[in-house]
């Protein structure tokens, strides 16, 4: 036997397992969901779908498995959840194969998100401020989340309005770049304030 794509392919000396249990036998994975192929499917009737995608009616599973048999295809149960379930004949390997290829590429194109912070101080001088709102602005343009924080040090919690006026000051050096999703708020010693980016107009 040889195994590719997670399917078991059969040398000519298996032949006669090949006409008794089907063209290929899913490997069980506790990752994976394997779909109910061929001698598999135990339902009493099933609604079957051809190779071509015509319909070809309410069937027993026996009578669609022979049907694929004789085609050299699969019988696959699609839509389990149907009634009476949903079977197509294809080839099983084949159509694992793409769909394992059209989730590598779904991940692929799939964004990630991150949250990333910037870390400001109650008496943040003019450059250090603007070096800040430039990176941030850096991150929102691709497209990350932003938690703005300040931590208070030793008297500095008796000046927590001050804090609120440096979280307002960057998130206005900021506008038309981000939008505040959560106002600024005292938790502990810090003060944490949230940004993503703008929609696009």
């Amino acid at each position: 036997m040889v195994l590719y794509g997670g399917c078991f392919f059969r040398q000519p000396l298996f032949l006669s397992i090949y006409k008794l249990f089907g063209r290929c036998i899913p490997i069980a994975s506790s990752n994976s969901k394997e779909l109910e192929i061929n001698e598999r499917i135990r339902d009493k009737e099933i609604r079957l779908i051809g190779a071509d995608g015509s319909q070809m009616g309410i069937m027993s599973p026996r009578d669609a498995l022979r049907m694929a048999m004789d085609q050299d295809l699969d019988l696959v149960k699609v839509a389990p959840q149907a009634k009476p379930p949903v079977c197509k004949i294809l080839d099983y390997c084949k159509y694992r194969f793409e769909m394992q290829k059209r989730e590598k590429e779904a991940k692929k194109n799939q964004k990630v998100v991150e949250v990333k912070e910037i870390r400001l101080s109650l008496n943040i001088d003019t450059n250090d401020f603007n070096t800040k709102v430039n990176q941030a602005a850096k991150f929102l343009a691709q497209g990350h989340k932003l938690k703005v924080s300040i931590r208070f040090r030793g008297r500095e919690m008796a000046h927590t309005n001050l804090g609120l006026d440096v979280h307002h000051r960057f998130a206005e050096a900021l506008a038309g770049k981000g939008v505040v999703d959560k106002q600024p708020k005292l938790e502990g010693r810090s003060m944490m304030m949230f940004m993503s980016p703008a929609p696009n107009k």
